[in-house]
């Protein structure tokens, strides 16, 4: 299980790195930078919250999860 500041930090550095790869297809389509920025910030704010909430969700599913023994001998 996963600390939710845990999550909440992977969130954001993969955030940066999809609105990074954002404004640059963006840019390269329309060759207007302000257009990129507006694009790329809006469209990476919903997703922070997204992928945030998908992890906290994730947590909660038991499937694919080994379950360490109570103790060890």
């Amino acid at each position: 299980m996963e600390h939710p500041k845990r999550s909440l930090l992977k969130s954001i550095t993969w955030r940066v790195i999809a609105f990074l790869v954002t404004i640059l297809a963006v840019y390269i389509y329309s060759k207007d930078i302000k257009e990129s920025l507006v694009i790329g910030i809006s469209a990476n704010v919903v997703k922070i919250f997204l992928y945030y909430m998908h992890e906290r969700i994730w947590n909660r599913v038991r499937f694919g999860r080994i379950k360490t023994p109570e103790y060890q001998i």
